[in-house]
């Protein structure tokens, strides 16, 4: 039987892991496709046929936005079965076996890759997996540059080399319209080193919903939070967020304050809290779950300052944008994007390193600004924070696409 065409053009969106922030990047960039007019299929993988994202997809039965579920293509043998032990190769495979399952489906006019970090660097030798369709990846994890342009990161000279010289072949990539990078520091390598891409290469501010902050009186009232000064832990709770260092600094700080852990844990984090944590004095406030958008709101509302204390973390974090959205000092990192961002002060102090005395200083000095009630604004790198806006990525990457929304547009073209 042969299939109707859809009435528009087809944007394909390819995520197969709902982890973390990944489903709301592919969340939003359905967003963006069909307030232009256009039909998105989203495809991921059936493990996630349950997340409360492909549910409301399947649940609405909107004719503009579908979502398909599609598992590993069966397993290779000998040579090529050795080569996928590799995630940039076995990644690469799932990629073109899902866009070769919703070509056969419907046409597809444009594919949008969510998290092209997957496969990124095997496109310099495995080419484009969606032959000659146009499409478009998001990189926020390219790390090769950074010592380039100034953000602290690991001297790693021989793998940096080997990455960059990847990636130069992979920009070249069969099909590809355009890389967008939610780290302001690749185009700025990129200008230089690449002087004449094939594909546009451009700044995607990392997205977060239009918020200001509540009373905070009116969101520690809802929370039930007590007194005194709250610090904010925020997200996926792992080793990563230095969460060791700052329970052992606020064990030995005078006058410290609650410590409030939103977010799900992992397994030696949820031990760690479980046994010394709850020692501290005041007792600190633990959340480990899933944070509904409301519960978000009424958090960075309430607390006074927000940890980015984190450890071997170089890439952006959206915690830094809520805490900047809603007006917090934060404590950071002088690693990576986040000191990158934070180098000149102006969002908090920056720790140098995690020793107990240091970070004590810095959330003296933090609890101490939020009190002001007329700090300085965000200066030099800091200030493109305030480019991370819903509306901000949405056009972005419509402008990449050459796609205007349909209230604004009579023809949709790609």
């Amino acid at each position: 039987m042969m299939l109707q065409a859809p009435p528009s053009p087809t944007v394909l969106i390819i995520e197969p892991n709902f982890t973390g922030h990944r489903w709301r990047y592919a969340q939003w960039a359905a967003e963006a496709y069909t307030e232009a007019g256009l039909r998105c299929l989203i495809v991921t993988a059936s493990c996630n046929a349950d997340h409360r994202f492909s549910r409301g997809i399947t649940d609405a039965h909107r004719p503009d936005l579908e979502i398909a579920f599609i598992d590993d293509p069966p397993p290779r043998r000998g040579i090529a079965a050795r080569a996928e032990r590799l995630a940039y190769v076995r990644y690469h495979r799932y990629f073109a076996h899902a866009y070769r399952f919703a070509r056969d489906l419907e046409p597809v006019a444009l594919v949008v890759v969510p998290y092209v970090d997957y496969f990124l660097y095997a496109l310099a030798l495995l080419r484009s997996p969606f032959r000659d369709t146009p499409w478009i990846g998001i990189t926020m994890r390219a790390s090769f540059h950074h010592r380039h342009v100034g953000v602290k990161a690991p001297d790693r000279p021989l793998l940096n080399a080997v990455k960059a010289r990847l990636f130069r072949r992979a920009v070249r990539a069969r099909g590809l319209r355009a890389l967008l990078s939610i780290d302001p520091t690749l185009p700025q390598w990129c200008a230089h080193a690449l002087p004449e891409p094939r594909a546009a290469i451009s700044y995607l501010a990392d997205p977060f919903p239009d918020a200001r902050s509540d009373d905070p009186a009116a969101a520690r009232a809802r929370l039930n939070f007590g007194p005194g000064p709250h610090v904010l832990v925020y997200g996926s709770i792992t080793e990563r967020k230095g969460i060791r260092e700052l329970v052992v600094a606020l064990e030995r700080m005078q006058g410290a304050p609650t410590l409030v852990v939103a977010g799900e844990q992992d397994a030696d984090t949820r031990a760690f809290l479980g046994a010394q944590a709850r020692g501290l004095t005041p007792a600190p406030i633990l959340i480990d779950r899933f944070i509904s958008q409301d519960m978000e709101f009424d958090l960075f509302s309430a607390c006074d300052a927000v940890w980015l204390g984190y450890k071997g973390h170089y890439g952006m974090s959206g915690v830094l944008v809520q805490a900047y959205r809603f007006g917090k000092r934060v404590i950071a990192t002088s690693e990576g994007l986040i000191g990158w961002f934070c180098m000149d002060g102006s969002l908090g102090p920056v720790l140098g390193d995690l020793s107990p005395a240091a970070i004590e200083r810095a959330l003296h000095d933090a609890l101490g600004d939020a009190r002001e009630p007329d700090r300085q604004p965000a200066r030099g790198h800091a200030a493109l924070l305030a480019h991370n806006t819903l509306d901000a990525f949405k056009r972005t990457l419509r402008d990449a696409s050459r796609i205007e929304p349909a209230s604004r547009a009579g023809l949709v073209k790609f």
